[in-house]
């Protein structure tokens, strides 16, 4: 049985328990903490927030400094990581990323006749959300609606971003003045999906043209690691998800659909693994890694690997680094075929996706007229209590979420 199969949709929370919450700078359709609103909100202006990274050799080491904040970490020890950064220039290719997706939006947009601005903020790195939540109060906006450039459950991809945004009303002083809701994650909405459900099939094309049969090839479905501990309170712990907690559910869920879809002559040969893992040896995070997968593969006979990179939205660096150039390095000492498949980056029905998603928040669209492919979803719209707590960091304010 499979894990959506084992799991099944968000339960419903009762008016008494919304009504006894209350959800930090929401609009009053997200204010009581519904799990789905079921109240239009007309918002003023979409925020795309993003993780951020540097655009030069002489930013690596501030930027470093941003994502490891309150951490202590020495710079001779961010150095370690920094050479990824200075192999390609000291330039992360997730900002020009961004800068295409923000324009595929308005061109989405435009075409749908939606007259909302799409503002840029990052996390770590310039353009920082405090200037976008300054540029929208200049423009008189006070409604908005935020896009993570995330899709599943976690601290690191959702409940930080909820927390930064927080922050970002405090250090501006608009706390008060602007509203912030938030899209559901959307690991499972077809905008999503789609172009895996693509990019596999022309994967393993690729492999077939080479001459290597299904059954002596090993599809990888690849996300960034987490810490263990976060990974079990990742999503509401009433969910019983386990040790693995949603983070793992909902990977497994997606990699199923897109198997599922594909027209295979045999049975495919998949697993998840794990990517970009940091922290101490002596910290638990979520394995196998990606090159420790493709050694057992190559021991037992595999001579084609088809990775995708299915727990990121673009080709950031850690897909360009962790998997274009380590993941291929490994396969390559094995004398193994790799075929790393595309993230969805600005393919049309990503960009569409996330539009519906604004659209779904704006009109209130019921619960069950919402896409989601997966029997976890839809995921929630207001994030429920102690939902992807970091028990190293304890809980931090944060909105789009019933407290802590």
């Amino acid at each position: 049985m499979s894990v959506a199969e084992q799991t099944g949709p968000a339960e419903q929370t009762g008016p008494a328990e919304q009504t006894e919450q209350f959800v930090r700078a929401a609009t009053p359709a997200a204010a009581s903490g519904p799990e789905h609103v079921t109240e239009p909100t007309a918002y003023d202006a979409i925020l795309l927030a993003s993780f951020g990274g540097p655009e030069g050799q002489d930013d690596v080491i501030p930027f470093l400094r941003n994502v490891t904040r309150g951490r202590g970490i020495p710079d001779e020890r961010l150095e370690e990581v920094a050479h990824h950064y200075r192999h390609f220039g000291g330039v992360s290719p997730i900002n020009d990323q961004n800068r295409e997706l923000k324009a595929a939006l308005e061109a989405e947009l435009a075409r749908r006749g939606i007259d909302l601005p799409v503002l840029w903020g990052n996390r770590n790195w310039d353009p920082y959300l405090r200037e976008a939540l300054v540029e929208a109060n200049e423009r008189g906006f006070t409604k908005l609606i935020a896009i993570g450039t995330s899709a599943y459950s976690s601290y690191s991809s959702c409940r930080q971003y909820r927390e930064d945004y927080a922050q970002a009303l405090a250090d501006t002083g608009l706390d008060g003045v602007i509203e912030i809701d938030k899209v559901r994650q959307f690991f499972d909405h077809p905008g999503f999906v789609t172009p895996f459900i693509e990019a596999l099939a022309g994967g393993l094309a690729k492999v077939d043209a080479a001459g290597i049969p299904l059954e002596q090839t090993h599809v990888l479905f690849t996300t960034h690691s987490i810490p263990s501990t976060d990974a079990a309170k990742s999503g509401p712990a009433s969910r019983g998800f386990g040790e693995g907690g949603a983070y793992a559910a909902q990977h497994l869920a997606v990699a199923e659909v897109v198997i599922t879809a594909q027209e295979a002559e045999a049975p495919l040969n998949w697993s998840l693994v794990y990517q970009s893992r940091s922290g101490p040896p002596t910290q638990p995070w979520l394995e196998p890694d990606i090159n420790d997968a493709i050694d057992d593969l190559a021991a037992a006979g595999i001579q084609a690997v088809v990775i995708v990179p299915l727990g990121f939205v673009s080709d950031h660096m850690e897909v360009k680094w962790d998997l274009d150039t380590e993941a291929m390095e490994t396969s390559a000492k094995h004398g193994i075929l790799a075929v790393r498949v595309p993230t969805p980056g600005v393919h049309a029905a990503y960009v569409s996706g996330l539009i519906d998603l604004v659209i779904e928040r704006r009109d209130a669209l019921p619960v069950e007229q919402r896409p989601s492919l997966t029997a976890l979803g839809p995921w929630y719209d207001v994030c429920r209590p102690g939902c992807c707590e970091n028990v190293r960091l304890g809980f931090k304010p944060t909105v789009a979420g019933l407290q802590p």
